[in-house]
């Protein structure tokens, strides 16, 4: 999930659009206080600022992310009018990751914003995926829980390798059952449920991972 913290209409809807159609969970946000609340049921991915807004601004909102053990690890670009060095500066000493000055395009932004996710990932080995409290080694086909081993069939091990690297995209039982099962199978879609109620249950807690969409199929938020 990804929070933009924009007064201005026009720029948060394109924003938020655009963050959504490109695969990422988005939400906007016109000022400080209604941010905070957002923050305290749903921590995000990563945050969008502008400096210039109603009340507490951009800067200030910075400073109590990055002066707070809950929030001071999520990445924060400052979009912002003003160009001059000094405000640069202080964003970016502030602990801001990166600096975006308006007018900005929205694929730049989206460039920007994969960037600073990347920097900020864990380092794990590239044929490895974290995701929650799960490792999964695509070489080995194994899974990890908490470093404990789970037990999957190929195609679970499969059909969750899918799930996740489509993760924020809503995968129907019919693209699942192409992808996964390949195009030569005409099992019906309740095979996908089927695998689906296994993967969770071996998965235990961690199988709230993978979210129902009814009446589409699956999806694993972006921000797990």
């Amino acid at each position: 999930m990804i929070y933009c913290v924009e007064d201005n209409n026009e720029i948060r809807e394109l924003v938020v659009y655009t963050l959504q159609m490109t695969g990422f969970s988005a939400k906007g946000f016109t000022n400080a206080e209604d941010f905070y609340a957002a923050v305290k049921s749903e921590l995000p991915e990563l945050a969008l600022l502008d400096i210039m807004l109603p009340g507490e601004d951009g800067l200030q909102i910075l400073k109590r992310l990055k002066n707070s053990p809950l929030t001071s690890h999520i990445p924060v670009i400052m979009l912002t009018a003003k160009t001059t060095e000094y405000d640069k500066v202080v964003g970016l000493d502030g602990g801001a990751d990166d600096y975006l000055a308006k007018p900005f395009g929205m694929m730049e932004l989206i460039a920007r914003i994969k960037a600073v996710l990347r920097r900020a990932s864990p380092d794990i080995p590239d044929n490895e995926i974290k995701i929650g409290p799960l490792v999964i080694n695509q070489e080995e086909h194994r899974i990890l829980k908490n470093e404990e081993e789970i037990l999957l069939t190929p195609k679970e091990f499969s059909l969750l390798l899918y799930l996740v690297e489509n993760k924020g995209i809503v995968l129907t039982r019919e693209k699942l059952l192409s992808e996964v099962w390949g195009f030569d199978y005409y099992g019906e879609t309740r095979t996908v449920d089927a695998h689906i109620r296994s993967l969770r249950m071996k998965l235990g807690d961690a199988g709230q991972l993978i979210e129902t969409v009814r009446g589409i199929g699956y999806r694993i938020e972006r921000s797990a």
